[in-house]
């Protein structure tokens, strides 16, 4: 029989995906404690502000001036798939939404026909640390469903399913696992098709543990696992070590066995497999329709900014929290 592992390659700050996914990047910055505008209380000096990705002192401004995070910025053809592990995220949009989230929640949005948001990193607390761990994941959406109306989720930390045993937990983000079923991705999501078999699941692995991951339900399923913190796993018989990822057989059932913690992020799903155009903010099927994407943002601003900021940062008392387009307000259970 073939080796599960069938590919290993080195992680970096982005990390490299295979079709249905299109991007993946783990941030994980050590920010100092804030300031009165919740930005970091230490001098920028010598930052290159506005594309701060050096990683000084083990942490970044990324395109903020004030603030860390990604000022409002347009998305068209795929969704941003944002799991927040540590720390808070300020999201604003042309919809009119907006939230506070993380903590282990995670924010689902269909891009679609076109969208302006901003992912802030407000660092509230000003007598610590603000540390912040995120992974955001781009899935791309099938061409009959890039342009359709954007639309905002989210799937609150309370609501998630994690199975647990021996020593392993898996947080299940998309994709039913062991009969846990997360909160349904949005209607236009490739992943909203059960015949697209994406799953998105994070394994902790405590020292000793191992755990069988189960056989995807597709015949051309694909399956890449990230190796991203620990001193690796086995994968059958195949040692993967630290800071690896590894494309693996998704038709066999395969066993997975860490000596000394880990953990592992899942992402597998049925290739979409259509031809991908991609420019900057925009993954469509073809050239023409990149530069057509850019000719409707140029004319419509995919509805404007109704944000006094391009860079909005929510109040500081506020707790986690979601405003709908539509105005409806909510709040997680645990608050």
């Amino acid at each position: 029989m073939a080796d599960t592992v069938i590919e290993t390659v080195p992680l970096g700050f982005q990390w490299p995906t295979i079709d249905p996914f299109l991007f993946c990047v783990h941030h994980d910055d050590a920010y100092p404690a804030g300031n009165e505008v919740a930005g970091p209380a230490v001098s920028l000096e010598g930052r290159d502000l506005g594309q701060d990705f050096e990683g000084r002192d083990g942490w970044r401004m990324y395109h903020g001036q004030a603030v860390p995070g990604f000022p409002g910025h347009p998305h068209r053809g795929f969704e941003t798939v944002t799991y927040v592990r540590q720390g808070l995220i300020d999201h604003s949009d042309s919809l009119g939404a907006a939230a506070r989230f993380g903590r282990g929640d995670v924010q689902w949005l269909t891009a679609g026909e076109g969208i302006v948001h901003s992912e802030m990193f407000p660092l509230l607390h000003r007598d610590g640390p603000n540390p912040l761990e995120l992974f955001q994941i781009w899935l791309n959406l099938p061409a009959e469903d890039k342009l359709v109306e954007p639309h905002f989720a989210m799937l609150w930390d309370d609501e998630i399913p994690r199975l647990r045993a021996d020593g392993v937990e898996v947080t299940v983000i998309a994709g039913v696992l062991a009969g846990l079923r997360p909160p349904p991705p949005p209607p236009h999501s490739w992943a909203s098709r059960p015949d697209a078999d994406v799953a998105i699941w994070h394994l902790r692995f405590d020292p000793g543990a191992r755990w069988t991951i189960p056989k995807a339900a597709g015949a051309d399923t694909v399956r890449t696992l990230y190796v991203f913190e620990g001193d690796g796993i086995t994968i059958d018989a195949t040692e993967v070590g630290a800071r690896t990822g590894a494309v693996v057989r998704a038709d066999v059932d395969a066993d997975l066995q860490s000596p000394h913690g880990a953990e592992v992020l899942v992402l597998q799903g049925r290739p979409i497999g259509e031809p991908v155009a991609r420019y900057g903010p925009f993954v469509m099927n073809e050239d023409r329709e990149i530069e057509q994407a850019f000719a409707d943002y140029r004319e419509t601003r995919f509805g404007g900014w109704p944000w006094p900021s391009e860079e909005p940062v929510h109040h500081g008392s506020a707790g986690r929290f979601a405003l709908r387009p539509d105005g409806v307000r909510e709040e997680p259970a645990a608050g």
